[in-house]
């Protein structure tokens, strides 16, 4: 187990956003289901990555890894019986990415991954999906999480799924992009990740029917060419060092952000504003400005679930009450987040309050503690190292190697703007 020391103190540099996660496990899903060879620049060097590009292997890519690139020879919307079981990793988007797309074959497939992905992941409204559209789908444990067992094809046809994990539905429009399917979609939640699914369709020419995230239609059929993509910022993995700068009083630069993407995270700019927080945009370099003392607000968090963990750390040192709704989805992330993060936080001496779909938060005197444990989840081993950097006195965080997940640069980054950790 890999643990950190962290004591509080002011930042002041240039920081540099890591590519988005997101982004670049679509684009390889993508290439991997175009003819041709596509260039992929700037992927997340990360577990996840490494999943998706060994999942998409098993089923017949070629990929090839450059220095910063990724050169994938794809296969055409055919995917190949696969060579093995696939593991996921700790990645719910393979899970139901791939899962969803190994419906185009005949064969049985096989996904796995570690104890997150088999016993906190949830793949029902997926495996419901594709048995409604005709194809083979079941938990092989009958529980709803994986191991799953999967087989085409489908039929296509209409399908009826309840919509609170944006994933299972990006995995089935997916599979709707080669064979004609109706979704409908029940309490439609996540919609920025869908509409991030979305924005790849219009980036690759496939077309879709969208009635308010709740009813779609695919046309099958797509025939996608090989591209050229080059990844760009993760504005979820941002929101750390501007919850940095803001609550240390820090003025700080990053770089790499484009508001012009579609990421949901970006969100977390303008709620920060409402709160008090100053930024400054030059490009793609946001300036954070100091701030005066920040404010309570309500925060329905549905389009920016990632910011679970570190905005209820913003929470504990903002003037009177911060409440976090619409977030039961955040229960079922690579930990129970809304458990956790409160968890963690109350050790610090924070007054907060769990609820079944959020957070109340009070402004709180965080006292650094030795025993903070990061629950084998990324967001929350940085929100809390956030935290940490912020209160009185030494804290320890146990099992901080899964941040690696997504910000494989954090403690380098960190270290370079200041930042007391060790």
């Amino acid at each position: 187990m890999v643990s950190v020391k962290v004591l509080p103190g002011k930042l002041q540099g240039t920081i540099q956003i890591p590519p988005s996660k997101s982004h670049t496990l679509r684009s390889i899903l993508f290439a991997f289901l175009a003819k041709g060879k596509s260039r992929i620049e700037n992927p997340l060097p990360s577990p996840d990555t490494m999943a998706m590009i060994d999942a998409t292997r098993h089923l017949g890519a070629k990929i090839d890894m450059e220095e910063g690139a990724l050169i994938i020879d794809g296969v055409s919307g055919r995917p190949h019986p696969a060579e093995d079981v696939i593991q996921c990793g700790n990645s719910g988007q393979v899970l139901r990415f791939v899962g969803a797309i190994s419906a185009l074959s005949e064969s049985y497939t096989v996904l796995t991954g570690d104890p997150s992905i088999r016993h906190n992941r949830p793949v029902l409204p997926l495996i419901d999906g594709l048995t409604q559209l005709g194809a083979f789908a079941t938990s092989t444990r009958l529980d709803g999480y994986a191991p799953l067992l999967i087989k085409g094809p489908i039929r296509g046809g209409k399908a009826k799924i309840a919509g609170f994990d944006s994933q299972p539905i990006s995995g089935l429009l997916m599979l709707g992009a080669f064979h004609a399917l109706e979704l409908e979609v029940t309490n439609p939640g996540e919609q920025p990740w869908v509409a991030l699914t979305l924005d790849w369709f219009k980036r690759l020419n496939i077309p879709y029917e969208n009635h308010h995230f709740e009813r779609y239609k695919m046309k099958g059929g797509a025939k996608i060419d090989g591209f050229h993509y080059r990844v760009p910022g993760d504005l979820s993995s941002a929101a750390f060092s501007l919850a940095a700068a803001v609550l240390s009083g820090s003025e700080l630069i990053l770089e790499n952000i484009d508001l012009q993407d579609v990421q949901g995270d970006k969100k977390i700019i303008p709620t920060l504003e409402s709160m008090g927080a100053l930024f400054e945009m030059d490009g793609t370099r946001l300036h954070v400005k100091k701030s005066a003392h920040l404010k309570g607000i309500t925060i329905d968090v549905n389009d920016f679930i990632d910011a679970l963990p570190i905005l209820a750390v913003i929470g504990c040192f903002a003037e009177g009450t911060t409440e976090i709704v619409n977030a039961k989805i955040a229960r079922n992330k690579e930990s129970d987040r809304i458990a956790c993060i409160a968890k963690e936080l109350k050790k610090m001496g924070a007054n907060i309050e769990e609820k079944p779909d959020g957070l109340l938060i009070r402004k709180s005197r965080l006292q650094g503690v030795g025993d903070l444990e990061a629950h084998h989840d990324h967001r929350l081993a940085m929100a809390l190292i956030v935290a940490a950097m912020n209160a009185e006195g030494e804290s320890v965080i146990h099992g901080v190697r899964c941040i690696a997940k997504s910000y494989p640069s954090f403690f380098e980054d960190f270290v370079n703007i200041g930042a007391k950790i060790s």
